[in-house]
């Protein structure tokens, strides 16, 4: 599959203002990989399809994590992290993607996970950072992703986390543990 028929598929399930986030995602992670040596297709179609469940309705959504062995106790927390396993799965069903480099970016992109492969790490920071968004930290993270790609992650994480905690919202433990493995397994260099 070209970037075109990637694209064109990508646009049929999300929103125009989706899209534009979407176009984003690519040029950031684009940037990210050829800085930190991920694998530049990979990124580029696994930020392409990263959002590709967002807006499929939460019983379709709700159905699929039961019905495809996905951790059930994703059901109990906020519907926001269920378009990235979802996804994952429906870009490998609809889409015909089988890369599990790919597929694991998309499925981690917003939760994260312990031990996150460099394409996951390249994706998940993309979502964070790219052009169109503006939030409270989001430029200190894209000066640090410019010099340090974990300690970047770290930031990134810890602001999420943050930001859940002072709306009352319940925190994925994926997301805690995997702001534990980037702070206990720190290079030595960092």
């Amino acid at each position: 599959m070209n970037r075109d028929r990637a694209l064109e598929l990508v646009k049929k399930q999300i929103t125009e203002q989706r899209y534009k986030h979407t176009l984003g995602v690519v040029e950031s992670a684009i940037w990210l990989a050829d800085k930190y040596g991920a694998d530049r297709d990979k990124a580029e179609f696994a930020a392409i399809f990263h959002d590709y469940a967002k807006f499929r309705p939460k019983d379709e959504m709700k159905q699929i994590i039961a019905a495809e062995g996905m951790p059930l106790d994703l059901l109990d927390y906020n519907m926001e992290l269920w378009h990235a396993p979802v996804g994952a799965y429906l870009v490998e069903k609809e889409a015909g993607i089988k890369d599990i480099e790919i597929l694991n970016a998309i499925r981690y992109h917003t939760s994260g996970r312990e031990n996150m492969s460099l394409l996951e790490k390249v994706i998940y920071l993309a979502d964070y950072i790219e052009p169109g968004r503006s939030f409270p930290g989001v430029d200190e993270v894209r000066k640090t992703a410019s010099e340090q790609l974990d300690s970047a992650l770290t930031e990134a994480m810890r602001n999420t986390i943050i930001f859940l905690m002072n709306r009352n919202q319940s925190i994925y433990p994926a997301t805690f543990k995997a702001y534990n493995y980037l702070i206990m397994n720190k290079e030595e260099s960092a």
